[in-house]
């Protein structure tokens, strides 16, 4: 301990600042698109002010998260270095203070809110219930068994409010219901992991898991997301927005009913939660979801193109 602590203290600022940056999890924030979801299925993607707004919400709640993944490795830290991967973590690690972290998470947790009142006070509300979930998630929430995924869907829920508030934009309950069972999804695939990999030592609530519970949780909200996302693509009516091309070939569609042809991104959200368990199963990845999405070639491809049918099919057609 004298040891490490002589070590902190020669640290230079670029040090600190370089593991304050590290503990706040920049690959988590790709988590926070989901804002955009009110904007990118209404139509919307190309509106200035609200592709402002909702910039803006992701980056406040990028913060907000952040705060909150401090405060988690600030309680968790005897706990973390007995993981194998979570020991290297700033603090649990010993190469970020726990004063330099308490001052940033006060100083985000304030910031956030108060930019928040800005722009919405109802946004600045969800982001004090955001950092209140995620801090009752740290102390208790998290070592109680299927609450603790519950509230980690519950977290993407209120991103995918938040994106609609500052907008005005509503996302049709199909789609609010694809994004309830997919965080469920991850979470469980989360879950599942740790429980093969680490086994029952780093984490209190895997002793209330079984693996056969695990996995059907896995496959269940695997299909629910399914499910509800073909459901939105067969019920919902997409946003109707006249460019010169949906002029031309209106006269050869008339017969077609334009929701119809939102179907045809159903076999690449399908093929994508096959990879994502793929991954979990056969390589045992499931852990860290950010470096799946952003490291795994065939789920980026598959994202790719079922994002540029989503948008050839609302902006172009």
């Amino acid at each position: 301990m004298q040891v490490l602590s002589i070590f902190k203290h020669q640290q230079t600022l670029k040090e600190r600042l370089y593991y304050l940056f590290k503990a706040l999890r920049p690959s988590q924030w790709i988590k926070n698109g989901v804002v955009y979801i009110a904007i990118l299925f209404n139509g919307q993607l190309f509106n200035p002010q609200l592709f402002w707004y909702s910039t803006f919400a992701f980056f406040i709640f990028s913060a907000i998260s952040s705060a909150s993944y401090l405060f988690n490795d600030i309680i968790d830290a005897p706990l973390d270095r007995k993981h194998p991967a979570k020991k290297n973590r700033p603090i649990a690690s010993g190469k970020l203070s726990l004063q330099d972290a308490t001052f940033c998470l006060f100083l985000l947790v304030i910031s956030t809110i108060t930019a928040s009142l800005f722009l919405r006070v109802s946004l600045a509300i969800l982001v004090f219930i955001f950092f209140a979930l995620h801090v009752t998630y740290t102390l208790y929430l998290k070592k109680q068994v299927l609450f603790d995924i519950f509230t980690i869907s519950a977290s993407f829920m209120i991103r995918l409010f938040a994106g609609e508030i500052i907008t005005g934009y509503h996302v049709p309950v199909w789609l609010w219901l694809t994004v309830f069972f997919f965080s469920l999804f991850i979470a469980s695939v989360k879950r599942h992991s740790e429980f093969i990999n680490q086994g029952l030592s780093t984490r209190d609530v895997l002793k209330s898991y079984t693996t056969q519970m695990l996995q059907f949780l896995v496959t269940t909200f695997a299909a629910m997301t399914i499910i509800a996302y073909s459901l939105y693509s067969f019920v919902e009516e997409p946003p109707h927005i006249r460019t010169r091309l949906s002029t031309l070939i209106e006269p050869f569609l008339k017969s077609a009913e334009t929701r119809k042809w939102f179907m045809l991104t159903i076999p690449f959200a399908v093929f994508a939660v096959i990879r994502y368990a793929q991954l979990l199963y056969e390589y045992r990845e499931g852990e860290a979801p950010e470096k799946i999405i952003t490291r795994d070639r065939i789920l980026i491809v598959t994202l790719g193109l079922w994002g540029l049918i989503l948008i050839i099919l609302i902006y172009v057609f």
